[in-house]
C-alpha cells in the first residue's frame, strides 16, 4: 500500500520529468521560429493551508499553480511572455506570442543568454525535498492545538486572528538553447499562530512561526502557540517616547530587513539604473572591519538553496562584504553586462545570506547597549536607496542599563543606512534561521527616535 507522502512523492517526481520534456518541447518550436536564443523557465507549486480561529476550523485550502516563462531571442532582440496552461496549443500561442515580441523590439546591446561554456554543470542534491504525509483533519488538529497553548498561557489572551499549518512543495525547472536544463524539488512546512491580548483601545497582537524544509523540523505547536502568546503579552501597556538619538537594537527577526536593503542597494539593476546610494562604492570600507557578509547557496537542505541561477550559471559559495569592505556587487547576466562586469551567479536573488556575528547573545547586546531601544516591530516603507536614507515606523522596549523596562510604541527610526552600517556595534549569535537572509540581532549606534 502507497502512503500520502510516497503517491505525493512519486507525482511530484512524474511532475519533473514531464516538465523537463515540456521544456525541451519549448525549445524546440522557439528553434522552428527561427531564434537565435530562447530560455524557458517553469514553476509547479502544490499544496495545503489549513486555519483555525477561536477553535473552529476557518479555512482549508489546496492550491496547485503552475507557470512557464519563455524568452526568444532574436540576435539582439528580446521577447518574453507567459502561460499557465501546458496544453500543446497554449504552448505554440505563448511561443509565438514571444516571437512577435521579440521580432518588434528594439535591439538591446546587452541582451542574450550566458555565453554557453558558463552553464553550470555540476547540478548536486541539496537535500531539499522532504514531503510530509499529512491529512487535512491532522493539520487542522496541530494549528488547533497551536491556538489553544496560547489562549491558555494567560487569561490576558483575549483573541485570535488564527493558526494555521501549510504544507507546500514545489518543482523548479530551467533550460535554454544551449542544450542547458537545471530542476529540482523542494518542499516548504510552517505553523503560524497570531494572538490578541487585553480590550478595547488596550489591545495589542503579535504572532510567531516555524518554517523548515522537513515536518519534523518545525518547532511544536506548543511552542509555537506559547512563544507568540509571549510576545502579545510583552506588548501590553505600551508608552511614547521623546524624541532623543540613542543606540538602536534590532531584534534578530527584523534585523534581518537592514541586510535586504544592502542587498537592494548593491544589486545590479539598481547600480545601471545609478538608483543606488552604494553607486562606486566597490572595494572601500562600508562597515567595521569585523564584520564580514556571505552567501552559501549549496547549504544542504537550506531554506534557500539553489545549484544554479536564473541565467543557468553555477551557484557558488561568496561574501559581499569581507572584513567591513563591500568586495562584490549582486549581478545577474544582464546587469554584469550593462555596467562591464562578470555575472555573479545571482540572477533572481541571493542564496542564504548570513553575517558574521559577535559571539554576544541577546541578553548581552543589551548589556552592550546600555540604554536605549530594541526594535522588535518595523511599519512602513521609508528607504530611499538612491540617498541611503532610512525612516520607519517601530515599537519594541526601552532599555536602561541593559535591563528592559517598559514597551514603546508609536515610534519612528530615523538615520541613513551609510551611518546605520559604519555605526554597527555587533551582531548577535541569536540567528534567525527561518528566512533567505539570516542574522542575529543587530546594534546599531547614534539613530534617530522620534517620539512626542
Amino acid at each position: 500500500m502507497t502512503s500520502t507522502a510516497d503517491t505525493a512523492s512519486l507525482d511530484l517526481c512524474q511532475e519533473q520529468q514531464r516538465l523537463q520534456q515540456l521544456v525541451e518541447d519549448i525549445l524546440r518550436e522557439a528553434r522552428k521560429k527561427g531564434a537565435s536564443g530562447a530560455e524557458v523557465g517553469v514553476s509547479l507549486d502544490s499544496g495545503l493551508t489549513a486555519s483555525v480561529r477561536r477553535g473552529e476550523v476557518d479555512t482549508v485550502e489546496f492550491n496547485r499553480d503552475q507557470g512557464f516563462g519563455i524568452t526568444l531571442y532574436y540576435g539582439q532582440r528580446k521577447g518574453s511572455a507567459s502561460t499557465s496552461d501546458s496544453s500543446p496549443q497554449a504552448i505554440i500561442d505563448t511561443v509565438e506570442a514571444a516571437s512577435n515580441i521579440a521580432r518588434y523590439t528594439s535591439e538591446d546591446p546587452f541582451a542574450g543568454l550566458a555565453d554557453a561554456e558558463l552553464m553550470a554543470a555540476d547540478l548536486p542534491d541539496l537535500d531539499l525535498y522532504h514531503p510530509w504525509e499529512l491529512e487535512v483533519e491532522q493539520a487542522l488538529e496541530i494549528a488547533t492545538r497551536c491556538e489553544q497553548a496560547g489562549f491558555e498561557r494567560s487569561d490576558r489572551i483575549t483573541n485570535s486572528e488564527g493558526a494555521s499549518l501549510s504544507n507546500h512543495q514545489s518543482c523548479r525547472v530551467y533550460g535554454n538553447s544551449h542544450g542547458f536544463i537545471g530542476s529540482y524539488l523542494a518542499s516548504r512546512q510552517s505553523l503560524s499562530c497570531v494572538l490578541i491580548a487585553g480590550a478595547q483601545e488596550r489591545m495589542q497582537r503579535d504572532y510567531w512561526y516555524s518554517v523548515a524544509r522537513r515536518g519534523a523540523d518545525l518547532e511544536s505547536a506548543e511552542q509555537v502557540g506559547v512563544r507568540a502568546a509571549n510576545r502579545t503579552l510583552q506588548r501590553l501597556d505600551p508608552r511614547k517616547l521623546k524624541t532623543c538619538q540613542v543606540p538602536v537594537l534590532f531584534s534578530s527577526d527584523v534585523a534581518g530587513g537592514l541586510l535586504s536593503h544592502l542587498l537592494g542597494a548593491i544589486s545590479g539593476s539598481s547600480l545601471y539604473r545609478e538608483a543606488s546610494f552604494l553607486l562606486g562604492q566597490l572595494d572601500k570600507p562600508l562597515f567595521p572591519d569585523f564584520v564580514t557578509i556571505y552567501e552559501q547557496p549549496r547549504l544542504k537542505g537550506g531554506l534557500a538553496s539553489a545549484s544554479f541561477d536564473n541565467d543557468g550559471l553555477a551557484t557558488y559559495d561568496k561574501a559581499f562584504v569581507r572584513d567591513g569592505v563591500l568586495c562584490s556587487y549582486l549581478l545577474g547576466v544582464y546587469s554584469a553586462r550593462k555596467l562591464g562586469m562578470t555575472s555573479t551567479a545571482n540572477a533572481g536573488g541571493v542564496h542564504n545570506l548570513r553575517i558574521s556575528d559577535s559571539g554576544l547573545d541577546e541578553s548581552a547586546l543589551l548589556a552592550e547597549m546600555g540604554s536605549g531601544l530594541l526594535v522588535t516591530e518595523l511599519l512602513g516603507q521609508g528607504v530611499n536607496l538612491v540617498t541611503g536614507d532610512y525612516s520607519r515606523g517601530a515599537s519594541g522596549f526601552w532599555v536602561e542599563q541593559g535591563v528592559i523596562q517598559y514597551p514603546v510604541s508609536e515610534i519612528t527610526i530615523a538615520g541613513n543606512l551609510r551611518d546605520m552600517f559604519a555605526n554597527l556595534v555587533a551582531v548577535g549569535n541569536d540567528v534567525d534561521r527561518r528566512g533567505n537572509v539570516q542574522t542575529g540581532s543587530i546594534l546599531i549606534d547614534g539613530m534617530m527616535v522620534g517620539g512626542n
